[in-house]
């Protein structure tokens, strides 16, 4: 594994695959923590916000193994550096399209207002609508992959973009073990 992973890459790599979950779960938390407040109390808002957080935690580990796996399969003749900043990419765009629904379903954006009339006119709209996120999807996976194996100036874009990310998902972590406090001694 030394070959393909250093500590580091690996913590790096956690650190990049709890940022788009935590970072969400949080906006959704603050997004509905005053009328949870307004419902019950504050302190429930912030018990439910901190099962949230764990859970967001445990989405980590099981997006870390994920991409931890996806990790091998990128030759070792890129670098360890190379990896990093590739798989750091695909969780993050992954991020945004598995959030991208989730905007229209929360009604943050209106994404079935333009696409049910025009996915009416077909005779399969399942079928044109898997082919358009088809279209979409693949350009935003294969672009930047092959910019990171291509650019050395793209690649120290991504590395720094890694870092900076990096420091704040370890203050994210450090609101997991808060929320972990706040639920054990919730249920004590």
């Amino acid at each position: 594994m030394k070959k393909y992973y250093s500590k580091q890459d690996l913590w790096s790599l956690f650190l990049m695959c709890a940022f788009p979950l935590h970072l969400w779960t949080l906006l959704l938390a603050f997004r509905d923590l005053s009328w949870l407040a307004e419902r019950t109390n504050f302190g429930d808002a912030i018990g439910v916000l901190s099962y949230g957080m764990i859970f967001a935690l445990f989405e980590s580990l099981l997006l870390f193994t994920f991409a931890f796996l996806l990790g091998l399969l990128i030759p070792l003749g890129w670098g360890r550096e190379k990896r990093l900043a590739i798989i750091g990419a695909l969780m993050l765009i992954l991020a945004f399209w598995a959030m991208l629904p989730q905007l229209s379903a929360l009604q943050v954006w209106h994404i079935q207002i333009v696409l049910a009339p025009m996915l009416a006119g077909f005779a399969h709209p399942l079928r044109v609508a898997y082919f358009f996120a088809f279209i979409f999807i693949l350009p935003s996976v294969i672009l930047p992959i092959l910019a990171l194996s291509k650019s050395q100036k793209t690649l120290a874009v991504v590395l720094d973009l890694i870092g900076r990310i990096s420091l704040l998902t370890m203050f994210y972590l450090f609101l997991d073990v808060a929320a972990l406090i706040v639920v054990v001694a919730r249920n004590l």
